[in-house]
């Protein structure tokens, strides 16, 4: 595959990935002013989130075996032709009830992007090539959820909530012909896998059986649920709390995405002189010190929004350095089955995710409970990861791992 060929799959890859962030992002600014359309609490209208976090890891665990049996691309075109369905229904959702149940749908059909990119990547590609694309991925991935909100203040705008939603629909549609278009099939009928439910429960069973992978793959939930505390509370805190409106929020957001972007553009330089299981410790340990600073400015409002902003900024730093090492470390024990697992993966850091979500708004949506919430994340996933994975263990996984995190 040529140079032009890699960059035209690496943007159409990239396009479908996006998807999932864009999904559960873009909508957040809206928060508040859906909650007063449809006449209901903050802590409810974040339910609808969670409930997107819910239809994308369960819809990951359906769409990985799926993948592996019935080929790429069939999964893909029908996971997102389900998106936008979803997304065109919510436009005229009545209630928060049919919200939330047509957000559960939008997460399973975005799932199939988040899934068949990279198992993609994986059938085309091996070695440094398959890092080199993976990692742009990653970065889609990480850098995506703190960038929506920002696209989202800006659509606010010239609409309202519901418009947030028919251009999600629109995204969705353009997706189908450009993947049916775009994307050969990459996985031949000679290597797919039975779709049987006893095969697929065997290989997960296998892979819940390995502790040193259980601990890697809860280490980045745990991590990605320090984001999604962030991302779940964070309009209101800032909207409300400390009165910013649509569009300043989005940009206050948006500035998050330098310190993750940086991270994860950093971790390939580090990787050439730190093993992977080195960076993923000093990520984590700088990580949690700096969610307990952030709980100590949010509960007595030390700084004011600075003292709020610094800390939190070196959390989604010290992410950006977490996600793409412990999900390398984890996926190298697994090879045989990386489709499964990486599902599996996303799965777990989507569905810690849906778990923590609504935590913010159970704690009163201020500042507080999203450093509380926030904090907490950190701490577990460094408890974790010293208790369970044991990152001595994690020595004869580095050369592995580092071509997996790189690049």
């Amino acid at each position: 595959m040529g140079r032009g060929q890699r960059t035209r799959l690496a943007l159409l890859l990239g396009a479908i990935i996006a998807l999932g962030p864009l999904t559960i992002d873009m909508y957040l600014p809206a928060l508040p002013s859906i909650t007063a359309d449809l006449l209901t609490t903050s802590a409810t209208i974040q339910l609808t989130l969670t409930g997107t976090l819910i239809g994308l890891a369960l819809g990951q665990l359906v769409v990985g075996p799926l993948s592996d049996a019935l080929g790429r691309r069939r999964p893909l075109l029908i996971g997102t032709a389900v998106h936008a369905l979803a997304s065109a229904l919510i436009i005229v959702a009545p209630d928060v009830a049919v919200l939330g149940g047509l957000r559960v749908l939008q997460g399973a059909g975005a799932a199939a992007g988040a899934v068949v990119a990279m198992a993609i990547v994986r059938d085309l590609f091996t070695g440094r090539a398959a890092a080199t694309l993976l990692s742009r991925l990653i970065l889609v991935m990480g850098a995506a959820p703190v960038l929506a909100p920002t696209l989202g203040g800006e659509l606010l705008r010239w609409t309202q909530w519901r418009g947030v939603f028919a251009a999600l629909a629109v995204y969705g549609l353009l997706l189908i012909p450009l993947a049916a278009w775009g994307l050969r099939e990459t996985l031949p009928p000679e290597r797919r896998r039975s779709a049987g439910l006893r095969n697929t429960l065997r290989t997960y069973r296998g892979l819940l059986g390995d502790r040193t992978f259980v601990g890697l793959v809860l280490v980045a939930g745990l991590a990605m649920a320090g984001l999604f505390g962030y991302i779940s509370g964070s309009s209101f805190v800032f909207q409300e709390q400390f009165g910013l409106d649509q569009q300043q929020y989005g940009l206050v957001f948006g500035a998050g995405a330098i310190w993750l972007i940086a991270a994860t553009q950093l971790n390939p330089a580090l990787l050439r002189r730190f093993e992977p299981r080195q960076i993923l410790v000093a990520a984590m340990s700088g990580g949690t010190l700096a969610g307990l600073v952030l709980f100590a400015t949010s509960s007595t409002g030390i700084g004011g929004l600075v003292g709020l902003l610094v800390p939190l900024w070196s959390v989604l730093f010290a992410t950006g350095l977490v996600l793409p090492n412990a999900p390398a470390l984890a996926l190298s024990r697994h090879g045989e089955a990386a489709g499964t697992a990486a599902a599996l993966l996303g799965a777990v850091q989507f569905g810690v995710g849906a778990i923590v979500s609504p935590m913010v708004g159970v704690l009163g949506n201020d500042a507080l409970a999203m450093g509380t919430v926030v904090a907490a994340a950190m701490v577990l996933a460094l408890v974790v990861l010293f208790a369970v994975v044991r990152p001595s263990r994690l020595g004869d996984l580095d050369d592995a791992a580092a071509v997996a995190a790189a690049h």
